[in-house]
């Protein structure tokens, strides 16, 4: 196996460099590349990046994705990896890069729950009730674990302080839980739990490190010296949900006990190699350093927040001074695609309501995230267009002009102000009110019962109509962000910018409308399409930093060396359209609130009805 090369900042690799002094020399220098793996509900996407963080080869391959029944959605790692393999191999093919100049490795994947053979190490099917498919993930958005959710939070165990009061039913020891339930005991004996990016680092090193990142966020792990916590997974929590059987052998099934019979890391550190199997089927060499991994948003908050930025100024700059840790507490980063996380980062542990976290040891050592959310932004959108009568008329036009139904939605209702002779957007949807968790509510409600609400509703069943009804769609998700934001400040965040990323970043209608509504600027960053896996390659230029003690440069260091400048998105000075959304924003919240009113009064009453 390879020894690890050394970090690209590296005193030896430096002086090698000054002591080329002819230029023909100089072109012969190979340059280091990193790869970043981002695994995201819909695709696995390979980006690779030089020294200086400028990404130089990008390409995706969509993955498998099963819906047996409603509320379920799995995926198979087994599908997953060859993805992978594909996007890696093509990105690397399709803009010439030298595979031997391939330094380091990082993965970021959506936070789902990866199953093996603690006999075999091959996949354990997830599908019931057979447990007899290739598929042995169940994704983050399958709501299957319902009952075992509401069995976890009547514990009103401690630990739920750090998932903000609540496990949700998104996370990964209700899955588990489930599969507990629903397998028989000779199978279930026999599996061993990965959060999926660790399960992507064991497959490419064959080493079973755990992610503090997976195992805090989603698993119920609490670091060591947190709370009294002495060996990070709760023992007593285990026992009363009725998963005591994973506590034995100091809890080897889950990843062990650090230092015992595991090993945790924060983002980015030293996993291990690449090893020949998986270096074979990438198209790479062995003896790769590979980085371990994070959730997919958190990714995103590294392949954003460490942009250098003057937020006084018109235009990003690179020549600001001061770009230090601190600079994070004051950023969220929303990743926004199919559902949106809200990330913030901070020195000391801040409890917010609906909120989860706060986790320490993630991202950086030491320091603390705090993860809010809205459960369908991308997605919602999609369903109101794709459900409206006038869908096929909307899309039938848009393919005419050659844009996507986004663009030519937002180009109707510009068109609509002018038509209408209004002031601006928002005062077409003036008397429309939309309440749009219909996914339920991840923050800062904490609800998965919530539903959506309209008030305004119509017969108009045309483009126009279909117009309004998207725009108070993305009034919907810029007013949550706000009530997010709000909320998290409240509990001792001091958030005055949005870092975003994802695809929702190319929405201008959007973007202005989070600004405006949250009254503080949001940055683009350069690389829209590709910030998450932007993020991930970070991590494999930190696992390649590491000496030959395994220590590693601070992620902190390669996120401001290799961050882009991007673009700022400025909140309305039209005092008339501030006055109008802040309007909006008091029915938004009472619709919040009266719905849950709404259904406490009925549950009152029809609680003692029997089911028939």
């Amino acid at each position: 196996m390879a020894s690890n090369p050394l970090p690209f900042h590296h005193p030896a690799r430096k002086a090698s460099r000054q002591a080329s002094r002819d230029p023909r020399d100089d072109i012969l220098l190979q340059v280091d590349h990193y790869i970043g793996i981002d695994v995201g509900t819909g695709s696995a996407r390979a980006c690779i990046i030089d020294s200086k963080g400028d990404i130089v080869g990008l390409a995706s391959e969509n993955i498998g994705l099963w819906q047996p029944q409603t509320g379920y959605y799995e995926q198979s790692t087994t599908d997953i990896w060859r993805c992978i393999c594909v996007a890696v191999q093509r990105a690397i093919s399709q803009h010439n890069i030298d595979p031997e100049t391939v330094r380091g490795i990082g993965f970021d994947a959506t936070c789902s729950l990866a199953v093996f053979s603690n006999v075999t190490d091959e996949p354990v099917s997830v599908t019931g009730p057979n447990f007899d498919s290739d598929r042995n993930v169940i994704l983050w958005l399958d709501h299957r674990p319902v009952e075992e959710t509401e069995k976890i939070n009547a514990t009103n165990h401690n630990l739920l302080r750090y998932v903000g009061g609540k496990m949700s039913v998104e996370m990964e020891i209700p899955k588990v839980l489930w599969l507990k339930n629903n397998m028989s005991k000779e199978l279930f004996d026999q599996c061993k739990f990965f959060d999926l990016a660790d399960a992507l680092t064991h497959i490419a090193t064959g080493n079973e490190k755990r992610s503090y990142c997976s195992v805090v966020c989603k698993q119920g792990f609490v670091p060591v010296g947190v709370d009294g916590s002495v060996k990070g997974w709760q023992e007593d929590f285990l026992a009363q949900i009725g998963l005591q059987d994973l506590a034995e052998d100091n809890f080897k099934r889950m990843g062990g006990v650090d230092g015992v019979n595991g090993d945790y890391l924060s983002a980015g550190e030293l996993v291990g190699t690449l090893c020949e199997k998986a270096a074979s089927e990438l198209g790479l060499p062995p003896g790769i350093a590979i980085g371990s991994g994070v959730i997919d948003a958190y990714a995103g908050w590294i392949g954003t927040v460490g942009a250098k930025v003057e937020l006084e100024s018109e235009q990003l700059s690179l020549d600001v001074a001061k770009n230090d840790k601190t600079q994070a507490f004051s950023r969220l980063a929303a990743v926004a695609g199919t559902s949106t996380c809200h990330l913030a980062m901070s020195p000391d542990p801040v409890f917010v309501s609906g909120v989860w976290g706060p986790y320490r040891d993630t991202i950086i050592p030491g320091y603390w995230m705090t993860e809010g959310g809205q459960s369908a932004t991308g997605e919602l959108l999609k369903h109101i267009i794709e459900t409206h009568p006038a869908y096929n008329q909307a899309v039938s036009v848009a393919e005419s002009y050659n844009i996507n139904i986004y663009e030519y939605l937002n180009e109707h209702l510009r068109e609509m102000v002018e038509e209408r002779q209004a002031p601006c957007i928002s005062y077409l949807a003036r008397h429309f009110f939309f309440y749009g968790d219909l996914w339920g509510n991840r923050s800062p409600i904490a609800d998965s019962s919530m539903a959506g609400s309209v008030i305004g509703l119509s017969s108009d069943q045309s483009v126009e109509g279909l117009s309004i009804y998207y725009y108070a769609t993305l009034e919907f998700i810029a007013l949550q962000t706000r009530q997010i934001v709000e909320t998290m400040n409240t509990a001792g965040h001091n958030i005055t910018s949005i870092f975003m990323s994802g695809s929702q970043c190319q929405n201008e209608i959007l973007v202005s409308l989070i600004a405006s509504a949250c009254s503080m600027p949001v940055l683009i960053p350069r690389y829209i399409h590709a910030a998450v896996c932007h993020g991930a390659a970070m991590l494999g230029a930190k696992a390649a930093s590491a000496d030959a003690e395994g220590k590693t440069e601070d992620l902190w260091s390669i996120m401001d060396r290799m961050s882009k400048p991007g673009r700022k998105v400025v909140p309305t000075d039209d005092e008339s359209e501030k006055a109008l959304l802040a309007a909006k924003y008091k029915v938004f919240l009472e619709q919040c609130q009266k719905q849950q009113e709404y259904r406490a009064l009925v549950d009152d009453v029809v609680g003692s009805w029997k089911s028939t």
